[in-house]
């Protein structure tokens, strides 16, 4: 938000739960005054009920920064998943969907568990079951589904994930020491609890939630609903939630640390706003 206006950009998120309308106080999905100040992009693109794919992110992505190219605006992107961010600034190729096979890897899935599935892919293909969580089953199924309907393992299409092209971007990354980042992500999540939260978290579940395949992979809503269905205490909530977040933070930092195009600020307790002077300087050279 400081460093927008004087960029001359518009920011554009790249976060995979801040698509879903309806789910705001946990993504911590930007305010309506914040909107106001700074046209955003990117935010609300489907209902949580939805199966949204990277693949429809990258799209969508592609014609918002069409559209500030047109009018002279330029994208600040922002957010922490890295596959969103390199599916727009890089030219990654996420091969093609079919819903009939991705249903019975499901029903298989669910019958036999995350488990056997797992092995399943380790023997077919044992590059990308290197990459995904044993228990990730969205993730297992996408890759058993698209060697069935291509016929070329999910790690043949990765070629292009090795190659950053220095040319796509200019990238700041916010370094936060662990037991600073810890403590901020404990206040976060309690301010969220605060906020309503858990009223969130309700509306959703008497719309269906437990039935939804991707936006339910977002941390905490998972744990507040098991609280809601008499599953968790909201204390137990609240802690794996935490941790959930704070494994998360430990992923993202491995995934952008490993993009040579990142320069990276370290920023004291107060985080960001300690160094938004040194990366704005850093940004004015793009």
């Amino acid at each position: 938000m400081d460093l927008a206006p004087g960029l001359g950009a518009e920011i554009c998120s790249v976060d995979s739960m801040l698509v879903y309308r309806g789910m705001d106080v946990g993504t911590a999905k930007p305010s309506t005054a914040d909107r106001a100040a700074v046209l955003h992009h990117l935010l609300d693109l489907a209902e949580p009920s939805e199966r949204f794919t990277v693949a429809r992110f990258q799209e969508l992505a592609r014609l918002a920064m069409a559209d500030m190219a047109e009018r002279g605006a330029r994208p600040l992107l922002v957010g922490g998943s890295g596959l969103y961010l390199r599916a727009v600034v890089d030219q990654l190729v996420f091969p093609g969907e079919d819903p009939a096979v991705r249903e019975e890897l499901e029903r298989e899935a669910e019958a036999a568990g995350a488990e056997r599935l797992f092995a399943r892919l380790e023997a077919l293909d044992p590059v990308a079951a290197a990459k995904i969580e044993p228990g990730n089953v969205r993730r297992i199924v996408r890759a058993l589904e698209v060697p069935a309907i291509t016929g070329t393992p999910f790690s043949g299409f990765s070629a292009s994930w090795d190659r950053y092209d220095p040319e796509r971007m200019r990238a700041a990354g916010i370094s936060i020491a662990q037991p600073v980042l810890a403590a901020r992500i404990a206040d976060r999540v309690s301010a969220m609890f605060a906020a309503g939260w858990l009223e969130e978290v309700r509306g959703l579940v008497d719309r269906g939630f437990g039935d939804w395949l991707t936006s339910t992979q977002a941390i905490g809503y998972a744990e507040l609903a098991r609280h809601l269905d008499g599953r968790l205490s909201l204390e137990e909530a609240w802690t794996l939630t935490d941790r959930r977040t704070r494994n998360l933070a430990r992923r993202q930092m491995a995934w952008f640390r490993r993009d040579p195009r990142i320069r990276w600020f370290e920023a004291g307790s107060g985080g960001a706003p300690d160094v938004v002077d040194e990366v704005r300087t850093y940004l004015e050279g793009a």
